[in-house]
């Protein structure tokens, strides 16, 4: 199931991309109380909404690989629409989608994550700690789910 290939990039490699955006959008918006505050943060907006399109760009290839059930595509969506309508972004609803709707989605790539054959699991999340070594959320959350 984990074996197909993206051009030369393992799709395996695509869950992570799509964990560690979900990781980082939640880190970012935990010091904010409403959508307006982190609207008006434009460093920590832009960041959020980069790390959005990271997670759909990765959604779709996981999608065309049926990694996720289609349910997901909204994510894919979703990225399209803040992509190609950067000005028509609605805070309120960037902020519905992190409180209500990331949760779901990241526990459905931890569940990817845990079906991984383990010396791939391993050597992926090593890899991915390796290359976000600076975030000390990303490399405890990986670690964890490594246990």
């Amino acid at each position: 199931m984990f074996s197909h290939s993206k051009g030369d990039r393992k799709i395996e490699l695509f869950v992570f991309d799509a964990f560690i955006a979900i990781l980082k959008i939640k880190k970012v918006a935990s010091k904010f109380d409403n959508a307006q505050s982190l609207l008006h943060s434009f460093t920590d907006w832009d960041s959020v909404i980069r790390e959005f399109e990271i997670a759909g760009e990765a959604s779709k290839h996981l999608l065309q690989n049926k990694f996720l059930n289609k349910s997901y595509q909204e994510v894919v969506d979703f990225r399209n629409h803040i992509t190609h309508q950067y000005f028509g972004i609605d805070a309120d609803i960037v902020w519905a989608i992190i409180g209500n709707d990331l949760h779901d989605f990241e526990q459905a790539l931890i569940q990817l994550i845990e079906n991984m054959k383990p010396e791939l699991k391993r050597e992926l999340i090593t890899a991915f700690i390796e290359d976000n070594r600076y975030l000390d959320f990303v490399v405890q959350t990986l670690t964890e789910i490594d246990q």
